[in-house]
């Protein structure tokens, strides 16, 4: 995660620059977005327009090792979030919060202020809007002059967002966070620690709102598992990657 602060920072200090058309666009992928990039050509297109792409979701990892291409760590979205707001009250950069309800975005806002004060929030908006207000919103994200934007949306309604319109905002750093504004917010609880180590996140988010979560977690994880057995019957026997769950490019760092 630390290579991938650097590289954050080393586009962002070169921004004002000659490199003034360098940007970073980070994406994430889990069981389920891999999944669902399988199914939707348009999500899959939109992961794939990333400059950077991590595996947050301990299936991924698990999935590289099988298949003889280990990834060295998961990196969680909220986790780098964090790294990249540290950043940001360092270096007293400029952030602009997308996505949320309105809500949670204010609090996300009243968060930075008291846990990183150096970082500026240059502006922010909730995530609800209709599709003719697309364009005004990322000419608004544009003229905030940010050097990071967050993204806290549901997959593919941030990626594809993100890969229509970064050309206009010209954000030097941009990453989708999901739900991460949820739990800096107060919103929802994270999975201690211990959770965490043993790769059990999403099942503590099924304890948490098993209403919304257990059948999202039962098809997709299922469908993974499918995904990752075929894959690896390919590998052993041949048959190349088609169809592998980590075949899409996820980066080492």
């Amino acid at each position: 995660m630390s290579d991938v602060v650097r590289a954050a920072e080393s586009v962002i200090s070169g921004a004002g620059g000659a490199a003034a058309d360098r940007h970073m666009h980070i994406g994430v992928v889990n069981a389920a977005k891999v999944v669902n990039m399988r199914r939707d050509a348009a999500l899959r297109e939109a992961v794939l327009t990333s400059d950077l792409i991590l595996a947050d979701g301990i299936a991924v990892v698990w999935a590289s090792r099988a298949l003889g291409t280990p990834l060295p760590e998961r990196v969680a979205g909220i986790d780098l979030m964090t790294r990249l707001l540290e950043l940001a009250d360092r270096r007293k950069l400029r952030v602009y919060l997308f996505g949320a309800t309105e809500d949670v975005n204010a609090k996300m806002a009243e968060e930075i202020a008291r846990c990183w004060p150096g970082a500026v929030v240059a502006g922010r908006r909730n995530g609800y809007y209709a599709a003719d207000e697309e364009e005004a919103i990322a000419r608004q994200i544009g003229d905030s002059r940010s050097d990071l934007l967050f993204v806290a949306m549901s997959p593919p309604k941030k990626e594809i967002f993100l890969a229509r319109w970064g050309a206009v905002m010209r954000v030097p750093v941009s990453h989708g966070v999901g739900g991460a504004f949820d739990v800096v917010a107060g919103k929802v609880k994270r999975a201690p620690a211990g959770w965490q180590k043993l790769g059990l996140e999403w099942l503590y988010r099924v304890v948490q709102e098993p209403r919304r979560m257990w059948r999202r977690y039962l098809t997709t994880n299922t469908a993974f598992a499918w995904m990752l057995a075929g894959a690896w019957v390919r590998k052993r026997f041949g048959g190349g990657e088609r169809g592998s769950p980590t075949s899409a490019r996820v980066s080492q760092s």
